[in-house]
């Protein structure tokens, strides 16, 4: 049995995830299909609105395998989050990686790999750093100066991120055509953005067009990331900020001298915005803030299991298949003083201090049927 895998965070799932994985099917209709799914938190930031084992409930309808991604590397920049879920796909022998793009043409990205490893390169991304750009537009503005081409859409740079990483492997990268404006926040046709399904949910606009039901019967009481400012303000104000992942640069700082003059997480990020620090950056900052993400534990992460979060008849059988030669540990239930899954349970009480869930934590260590 082959099989192929999809990233995904799928906040929440809707028609646009159902398209992608219609297509994954028609190209590749006798394969098993892996998901590698962010949690309860996602790498733009953004907490999620339906929990992880919903989502996996979810996607099952879908696909067959659901692993998740762990939060070390979910909540990380691109490189990070791609090197966490290529390694994951990698270790479970997928033939190929499946990813939307907005540019669709993958032969690009895999030049733009290459440019990625000389010198060249390296010296004009510090050039733009220095002058005091953020990463991924100095990493854009980069690579057009070399190629002439430009690579600033989310999908895109992320998808970048998976080339760069499957490069000397035997997967292949394989782009899907988005049909819709990743940043678009109005709702368009039957196929729109997660984040204008978030956007049309926090103002109380009819989404049912827009999800499958699978979705629809758990997004009539979401909670979003502004939800968490209290908390948040609260960790600013009374601890030492310095020791959390991506708080860099003195931007502690300003967090603590704006802090108490703000009233909600737009209004804080507006505070301390520059052109040096995306709006994702700085998103994911404060989630590793809210969640207690530290430094330390973030140094030398590296994956070291495949934490099954649902399967159907196949993906059961598939993973008895492989589970002798993978090379990591399939674990189906909580292993106590696991450094990462200690973590995975930290965050899902973290987020479930809003979300409210009798059954969320517990769920966290429960094992997997």
């Amino acid at each position: 049995m082959k099989s192929v895998g999809i990233i995904c965070e799928y906040n929440p799932f809707h028609n646009g995830h159902i398209y992608h994985i219609n297509k994954v099917k028609e190209l590749y209709p006798n394969n098993l299909i892996i998901l590698v799914l962010s949690g309860n938190f996602t790498q733009r930031g953004e907490v999620s609105l339906i929990d992880k084992w919903k989502k996996t409930e979810i996607a099952l309808n879908y696909v067959d395998l659901v692993i998740e991604l762990p939060f070390v590397f979910a909540s990380q920049s691109a490189d990070l989050f791609a090197k966490g879920a290529i390694d994951l796909l990698r270790a479970l022998k997928v033939e190929a990686v499946i990813f939307g793009s907005e540019n669709n043409d993958v032969n690009m990205l895999k030049e733009f790999s290459l440019i990625q490893k000389t010198e060249n390169y390296n010296k004009l991304v510090q050039k733009y750093l220095d002058d005091g750009f953020n990463y991924p537009t100095s990493l854009s503005m980069a690579l057009k100066d070399i190629s002439g081409n430009l690579v600033e859409t989310p999908n895109d740079l992320l998808g970048l991120s998976y080339v760069k990483e499957l490069d000397g492997s035997n997967i292949t990268p394989i782009t899907i055509k988005r049909t819709n404006d990743y940043l678009d926040k109005s709702l368009s046709n039957e196929i729109s953005s997660a984040t204008s399904i978030r956007e049309a949910l926090k103002n109380g606009k009819d989404i049912n067009k827009y999800v499958p039901k699978e979705s629809l019967k758990y997004l009539d009481n979401v909670h979003f990331t502004d939800d968490y400012f209290d908390l948040l303000k609260y960790k600013i104000i009374s601890e030492d900020l310095s020791r959390y992942q991506t708080v860099d640069e003195g931007i502690e700082n300003r967090l603590k001298k704006v802090i108490n003059e703000v009233n909600s997480l737009d209004e804080l990020i507006d505070k301390v915005k520059t052109k040096r620090y995306t709006y994702n950056r700085i998103k994911r900052m404060f989630i590793h803030i809210l969640t207690g993400f530290t430094k330390d534990e973030a140094k030398n992460i590296k994956t070291k299991y495949i934490r099954v979060l649902g399967f159907n008849n196949n993906g059961q059988k598939y993973l008895n298949s492989i589970k002798k030669s993978c090379g990591l540990p399939i674990i189906t239930k909580f292993i106590k003083n696991n450094d990462l899954l200690n973590i995975e349970a930290r965050v899902s009480s973290v987020y479930n201090l809003i979300k409210k869930d009798d059954n969320l934590c517990e769920h966290e260590h429960a094992p997997i049927h």
